[in-house]
């Protein structure tokens, strides 16, 4: 077991170090975490106009009349499904602060790029529009290359002293306006030629190139059981050297897996069936049942079986924070960092999980989530029940089951080492 941990150690830690500290991961991963309370109050709204009651549609109906959903799912509309901009903006943000450039340029120049690059539509009588839909889902790695190349062309700019100056005299925000004249200036042109380029080929726009060949492959793998295995080996992996792994792992595949939860919800939203088993919530909610590692069941035996004091009132004072998705006690305190015994069923227990909540669901036994995008602190069997109704809240009850048959004997093996600890400590004082 040292021997396996020394090779991950020496193979992993440098690559995670590296994605951590790459500056396009961290602001992919700073927007998402910036942008994820919208998509949080949105899905709320979309719950609201769907919840699965009896009679809860005709009553609605009876008091707001028969488009009563759209007062709800207007929220939704302006959150997930334009999520796009917020994403790039943050994203944009991001960069600026990373570069020690001007935030409101950058961003200026961020969308101006990726509106540049987005397909239009023209009504009756010439009026122009964007559909919403070219906002969401399905424009978000569109907007997140655009976002890294409007930056860096800016920088790049910038870094030639390409701008305009003015005397020293003249208010700040004017000076500003006018020395991010030339950069922008550059920046539509150069989006512009790339808009007419992709309107020459058979793709017609670049959105539709980056979905077809990078965007759709990308989604098709991510929805994969065997992707997301990868997935959580590699952050228990890192988790089991004090990395904080979901952090990492997050920053690569939430672009992908919040898309497959937008699709979830808009198919959610019109009644029709829900496309995608794996999706970000299905991460959240289904596998990660108690925080990394699924260490809810580890803290319940904790609670309930320790025969050691100091397991015990960990188990205790884990039960609260555990509830909530939160492990760190446990993970610190037992510790499973750098734990050979308690590492293998922090490793295998969200596979396991994620197989079962994958196999249950493919199979028909359990409905697919539904695309409301929960707070990653929702306590497991809640978060079952709003996202795949009592069906999900059954299999959460069944995985916290599971995780405790996991943990139970090598948990019982550090309980036993403690307790004959604390046992020889007591009969020292006594003497």
């Amino acid at each position: 077991m040292e021997k396996f941990m020394d090779i991950l150690e020496k193979k992993m830690v440098p690559v995670a170090i590296k994605l951590d500290n790459n500056r396009y991961v961290s602001a992919i991963k700073d927007s998402f975490i910036s942008v994820i309370s919208l998509l949080i109050v949105g899905s709320v709204f979309l719950l609201i106009a769907n919840l699965p009651i009896s009679g809860y549609p005709e009553f609605m109906e009876s008091i707001l009349g028969e488009n009563w959903k759209t007062y709800f799912t207007v929220a939704n509309d302006v959150t997930m499904n334009i999520m796009t901009i917020y994403v790039i903006i943050a994203m944009a943000k991001s960069l600026a602060d990373i570069y020690k450039m001007d935030n409101i340029s950058v961003i200026s120049s961020v969308l101006a790029a990726f509106f540049m690059l987005t397909p239009m539509v023209e009504f009756e009588e010439g009026a122009l529009g964007i559909p919403v839909s070219n906002l969401g889902a399905s424009g978000l790695f569109l907007g997140i290359i655009t976002a890294v190349f409007a930056v860096e062309l800016q920088r790049y700019i910038e870094g030639k002293g390409w701008t305009i100056k003015m005397p020293e005299s003249v208010p700040e925000n004017v000076s500003r306006s006018f020395s991010s004249l030339i950069p922008l200036f550059i920046i539509i042109a150069f989006f512009n030629i790339i808009r007419i380029l992709f309107s020459l080929t058979g793709y017609q726009t670049a959105q539709n190139f980056i979905y077809t060949i990078l965007q759709l492959p990308l989604l098709n793998l991510g929805n994969t059981l065997g992707a997301m295995l990868i997935a959580e080996l590699f952050e228990q992996g890192l988790w089991s050297f004090g990395i904080h792994g979901s952090s990492i792992v997050s920053g690569i595949m939430q672009p992908i897996w919040l898309t497959l939860t937008a699709e979830n919800a808009a198919a959610f939203n019109a009644g029709e069936s829900i496309p995608y088993i794996i999706n970000y919530q299905f991460y959240s909610n289904f596998i990660k049942i108690g925080g990394a590692g699924g260490t809810l069941g580890l803290v319940l035996v904790m609670t309930f079986f320790a025969k050691s004091k100091q397991y015990k009132a960990l188990g205790k004072l884990a039960v609260g924070p555990g509830i909530f998705n939160i492990n760190e006690p446990i993970i610190f305190g037992i510790p499973v960092v750098l734990n050979p015994i308690m590492l293998i069923p922090f490793i295998i227990t969200p596979l396991v999980l994620a197989s079962v909540a994958y196999v249950s669901m493919s199979i028909g036994l359990v409905p697919y989530t539904n695309g409301t995008n929960l707070p990653w602190t929702t306590p497991p069997i809640i978060a079952g029940l709003l996202l795949s109704g009592w069906r999900g809240a059954l299999l959460n009850i069944v995985q916290i089951f599971i995780s405790a048959g996991i943990y139970y004997p090598f948990f019982k093996i550090v309980d036993r080492m403690a307790w004959k600890n604390e046992q020889e400590m007591e009969q020292e004082i006594e003497i």
